[in-house]
């Protein structure tokens, strides 16, 4: 058992491609709002809570709102959200992903999840992906969003591991400031310069070699 260690995957735009819906959501929103909300302003997204989301989104209309109004836009956003999600089946998981997953369990490594979204285990149900997992942590189980590290430090405490022998995908600028400053190896997924705080980038999983993976473990 000398060599367990923590996995620790985010969930959007590293394991499944659910982000395109969670933009497809925030702009539906925007819209009704008269708020011209584009793919670069959705990288200040990445990451970030669902109540701090729509705070941005309005401050880029510059809209001020009561809390009854933001409530209302938040559960419209989650209703829309979840309207994409009705369909998902393992097609929506990222190319590589799966056997990175079989990998690191045939090697006997603990596996976890550290996401901000609050629909983290119904959409590793529906890929069928959840059994890979030995502790699922999303943002119903803490309060403190990225680049706070509650989510993976919680993650890790679950699976019995100490933050400096845990690794994380991530694929948002804040998730890498998280893992950083819990301490833990910081793997960055997607681009060079956008996640250039993380220990190591890839663009996605297909470019991460089994080599790469035994020497984490090591």
């Amino acid at each position: 058992m000398n060599n367990i260690k923590a996995f620790i995957f985010d969930l959007d735009g590293v394991i499944v491609d659910t982000a395109k819906y969670h933009y497809l959501a925030w702009k539906k929103i925007a819209n009704s709002l008269d708020i011209d909300f584009t793919h670069e302003h959705n990288e200040l997204l990445k990451g970030v809570s669902r109540v701090r989301s729509l705070d941005i989104i309005l401050d880029l209309g510059k809209v001020d709102a009561t809390q009854e109004q933001k409530d209302q836009w938040l559960f419209q956003k989650n209703e829309d959200y979840l309207s994409f999600l009705v369909d998902m089946d393992a097609s929506e998981i990222l190319p590589g992903v799966v056997p990175v997953l079989e990998f690191l369990k045939e090697k006997g490594q603990k596996i976890a999840l550290g996401s901000a979204s609050k629909n983290a285990r119904p959409i590793l149900e529906k890929t069928g992906i959840a059994s890979f997992f030995d502790a699922i942590v999303d943002g119903n189980d803490v309060s403190n969003a990225k680049p706070d590290p509650e989510v993976f430090l919680t993650a890790a405490r679950l699976v019995n591991a100490a933050p400096e022998n845990a690794i994380v995908f991530e694929d948002s600028v804040a998730g890498i400031q998280a893992a950083n400053i819990a301490n833990m190896i910081s793997v960055g997924i997607g681009d060079a310069a956008t996640l250039h705080g993380a220990k190591y980038i890839f663009t996605d999983f297909t470019a991460m070699d089994e080599n790469f993976l035994a020497q984490l473990i090591e």
